[in-house]
C-alpha cells in the first residue's frame, strides 16, 4: 500500500502539502489539492486512523466495563452503545473485568495513557474510588448501576419504584405470602429492589419474614434454582417469589417444574426482560428495562463529557410485563 511520501512525489509536492490536504486545510490551493487527490486515487492511498488519532490525542475507543460478557442482561445496553458510538465514528471495547481488580487496572490505564477516550462502566462490582479517581480527569459514565451520592452522572431506572410495582402485581393477585430471591446486598440494584419488596408488603400489612428472603452469591440460572429448592423446603412455604433477576426467576420456574407434590402453583416474578423471559414455560412476568435506550444514551452522556459539557444524570421509565408465570 502506498505511503504518503510516495503521494507526494506522484502529486509532486511536499509531504507537509499531502498532510495539510488530508486534514482539510484551507492554506491549500485547489489546483495543488485536485493534484494530491488524484495522486490518491491512483496509487489507492488509504490513511491511517490510527496515525491520525494519535496526532490529535485521540483514540476513537470507547471502554465499556462489565463483570461477565456471559449475563444474557448486558446484550441489549451492548447493542445500544455500539450503534451510538458508530454514529459517532467511535469504536467500543468489551473489557470484562470479571470483579478483579488488576483487570480494571489494566482498562484504568489505557484511559490514562489516552488508548482510550473514555469509559462506560456496567459494572457493579467496580472500584468506585478508583473510578471517581479516574473520573475527575477523563469522560466516564455508570450505565444501570450508580452510585448513591456519586458524582458521576448515570443513566438507569428506578429499582425500587420497579420492585414495589412488581411486588404489588402478586399482592392484587391475592398473594400475602411472597418470598425474595435477592443477591448480595453490596450492590445497589440488590438493595434498592428489597426495599421496594419491603415497601410493598408494609403499605398491604403484610408480613415480612427473614425464612422467605433468600441471598444468592451470583445471578446465576443454578442461583435462582438452588434458592427456590429451599424455599420449597420450608414448613410455611409462599405462594409467590420476587426474584431480583430474570436469571434467578428462570431458576425458579426450573425448580418448580420440578416439584410434583406443590397444592398450588407458585406465581414467579423476574426482573430485567432479558430475552429468554418469554422462552420458558410459563413465560416470565418480568420488569422490563428499556436497555438498549439506556446503551445508547450512556453513550450521547459520554460524547457530552468529552466535550466539557455539564451532563445530567437520566431515569428511563420502566414497564410490569405481565406473563403467565403469575397466572398459572
Amino acid at each position: 500500500m502506498a505511503n504518503i511520501q510516495q503521494i507526494a512525489q506522484e502529486a509532486g509536492v511536499s509531504v507537509a502539502t499531502v498532510s495539510r490536504v488530508l486534514n482539510n486545510a484551507t492554506s491549500v490551493t485547489q489546483k495543488t489539492r485536485l493534484k494530491v487527490k488524484r495522486a490518491i486515487n491512483e496509487l489507492n492511498y488509504e490513511p491511517s486512523m490510527l496515525g491520525r488519532n494519535l496526532r490529535k490525542s485521540e483514540s476513537r475507543l470507547i471502554l465499556v466495563l462489565l463483570p461477565s460478557i456471559s449475563n444474557p442482561f448486558y446484550n441489549e445496553i451492548i447493542n445500544g452503545i455500539q450503534n451510538s458510538s458508530i454514529a459517532n465514528n467511535y469504536n467500543i471495547l468489551l473489557c470484562e473485568t470479571d470483579s478483579k481488580p488488576e483487570r480494571e487496572n489494566i482498562y484504568f490505564n489505557m484511559v490514562k495513557n489516552k488508548l482510550a477516550d473514555g469509559v462506560i462502566s456496567m459494572d457493579p462490582t467496580v472500584n468506585m474510588q478508583k473510578l471517581n479517581e479516574l473520573a475527575k480527569n477523563h469522560p466516564v459514565i455508570l450505565c444501570s448501576e450508580y452510585e448513591e451520592g456519586g458524582t458521576i452522572p448515570y443513566v438507569t431506572i428506578d429499582s425500587e419504584l420497579a420492585a414495589y410495582q412488581a411486588v404489588k402485581h402478586l399482592i392484587r393477585l391475592g398473594n400475602e405470602k411472597i418470598a425474595l430471591i435477592s443477591s448480595d446486598e453490596k450492590f445497589l440494584y440488590a438493595r434498592l429492589r428489597r426495599a421496594g419488596y419491603e415497601r410493598a408488603l408494609k403499605e398491604f400489612q403484610l408480613p415480612i419474614r427473614d425464612e422467605w428472603i433468600y441471598h444468592t452469591k451470583e445471578l446465576e440460572f443454578q442461583n435462582g434454582v438452588q434458592a427456590m429448592r429451599m424455599l420449597l423446603q420450608l414448613e410455611e412455604k409462599p405462594t409467590a417469589v420476587f426474584a431480583v433477576s430474570d436469571t434467578l426467576a428462570i431458576g425458579a420456574l426450573k425448580a418448580l417444574k420440578a416439584e410434583s407434590e406443590l397444592p398450588n402453583p407458585i406465581a414467579v416474578v423476574g426482573f430485567d426482560n432479558i430475552s429468554f423471559s418469554n422462552m420458558t414455560y410459563p413465560t416470565l412476568t418480568t420488569i422490563s428495562q428499556p436497555m438498549y435506550k439506556m446503551g445508547y444514551l450512556a453513550v450521547d452522556m459520554l460524547m457530552n463529557s468529552m466535550k466539557d459539557e455539564k451532563v445530567e444524570s437520566i431515569v428511563l421509565d420502566h414497564e410490569l410485563i405481565i406473563r403467565d408465570s403469575t397466572m398459572w
